[in-house]
């Protein structure tokens, strides 16, 4: 599939499998309808305990991104798209926040912590472009 998980970069597991789950649907690439891994398989994908899904997919319903479809699992639902577009824009905003006041309290001037974000936006460009150019000179 398409989650992966950061035991190191300070969020809950479940935490990450929430916010990969929302990232995924604001994105397209789990639209409404779709239906997610069982919380078996994305446990072994993710080489994690299975009640982490159960308690990551339990947020999910009780936001209303997944629903239970009887007999077969849980899907997105039609109204997720919307929720999770705005959602996605409040976890990067908060997760950015945190980064901005440990710059700040570590007594970063501003500039310093500009030219740190522009630099990394330039990496993550060059790094995606990479990616783009070798995907194609694979087909």
């Amino acid at each position: 599939m398409f989650f992966s998980i950061n035991p190191t970069n300070g969020l809950a597991i479940f935490d990450q499998i929430v916010r990969q789950v929302k990232f995924a649907v604001a994105n397209g690439t789990l639209p409404p309808g779709e239906m997610v891994p069982s919380v078996r398989e994305l446990a072994k994908e993710l080489a994690v305990n299975p009640n982490t899904v159960v308690k990551a997919y339990r947020d999910l319903t009780s936001e209303g991104i997944l629903e239970a479809v009887r007999g077969t699992g849980l899907n997105v639902t039609k109204d997720a798209v919307a929720h999770c577009e705005k959602e996605r824009l409040v976890l990067l905003r908060e997760r950015m926040r945190h980064v901005l006041e440990e710059a700040h309290s570590s007594r970063l001037e501003a500039d310093e912590i500009r030219s740190l974000v522009e630099d990394e936006l330039v990496r993550l460009e060059r790094s995606a472009k990479g990616k783009r150019g070798k995907k194609g000179a694979d087909t």
